[in-house]
């Protein structure tokens, strides 16, 4: 009895994530279906031009609504989001990985067990405060450095925010990635260095590929971190659509207008309430995508490392 009790509690436990993630995904789809009863879904996904002002003036009643149509062109908001994304992983990745083989690989216990808690600390920052270091500190020194050249840039812009996020990304890929590679058998290590390898090579043909699933793990947690964050966004890189590749320009993300889509006094079937739910649906599709494409690759990798090790 007490087995079977045991059983069911674990399998009520799987249930509820397992209807929870289908309760999320279906309340985003019923109220994006509503949201495109009212807008073209192709000009929703490849629209160049964001500017829904004047849905809310017909949400209120305003005589004026007529003198600009709605516009929910999403490709600007989406352009930003991956934009400033593959800024902070640039900034992530590399900082984060060689942090981790550090750690694994070079330094001693004691070093280990003072650093490694010093980086992790930059986890439990609240994402404010970098907002705040981001809009006050970096973004200004940006616009300073590139002035030194000759180049203007704005005080809101996507560099600082991307530089700042990827900051606040190292100690997710940093931890994961380090844990995965001192979970590496030492044995395989003494077999590469009894083959004449050094420490460089132990590290690159033989740590590294048997750590890999679990290092792209960490890279995909970083990704899908960037994707979901919004202070920093809101307070370093603004709330203006903008669709450019000059990273020294201000530009926003799509969580940052799901929070300004439902934040104000317009009503619940408003258009540009019900945007939010759109562009959640497209991140969501987006994510998704993202953890199939990573999860092929680590399939195919542990198939490639498997035969080269027979």
């Amino acid at each position: 009895m007490v087995e079977d009790l045991i059983k069911g509690m674990l399998f009520t436990a799987s249930l509820v994530s397992v209807l929870t993630t289908f309760g999320i995904l279906l309340s985003i789809i019923f109220e994006a279906l509503h949201f495109f009863q009212m807008q073209s879904f192709f000009h929703f996904i490849f629209g160049l031009e964001w500017s829904p002002d004047t849905a809310f003036l017909e949400g209120a009643g305003r005589a004026d609504a007529n003198a600009a149509e709605a516009k929910f062109g999403a490709v600007p908001i989406f352009a930003g989001t991956f934009y400033i994304t593959a800024i902070a992983m640039v900034v992530a990745i590399p900082m984060g990985l060689l942090s981790a083989i550090f750690m694994s690989e070079y330094a001693t216990p004691r070093i280990r067990s003072q650093v490694k808690p010093f980086l992790e600390i930059l986890a439990g920052i609240p994402t404010v405060v970098y907002g705040f270091f981001a809009a006050l500190t970096v973004a200004p020194l940006i616009v300073k450095i590139f002035a030194v050249f000759g180049i203007e840039a704005q005080y809101q812009n996507a560099l600082s925010s991307g530089i700042i996020m990827g900051i606040m990304i190292i100690p997710f890929i940093s931890s994961l990635s380090d844990d995965v590679i001192s979970s590496v058998p030492q044995n395989m290590r003494n077999g590469a260095y009894a083959l004449g390898m050094n420490k460089a090579e132990t590290i690159r043909f033989v740590v590294l590929p048997s750590a890999m699933p679990g290092i792209i793990a960490s890279i995909l947690l970083g990704i899908s971190r960037a994707l979901g964050e919004t202070m920093i966004v809101v307070m370093a890189a603004g709330l203006r659509p903008n669709l450019t590749w000059n990273p020294l320009e201000d530009m926003t993300t799509v969580t940052v207008k799901i929070v300004e889509s439902l934040t104000g006094d317009q009503e619940f079937n408003n258009p540009l309430t019900l945007s939010a739910f759109a562009l959640g649906l497209v991140l969501f599709v987006v994510t998704l995508v993202i953890n199939i494409i990573s999860v092929s690759t680590i399939r195919k990798f542990h198939r490639k490392y498997k035969v080269s090790t027979l």
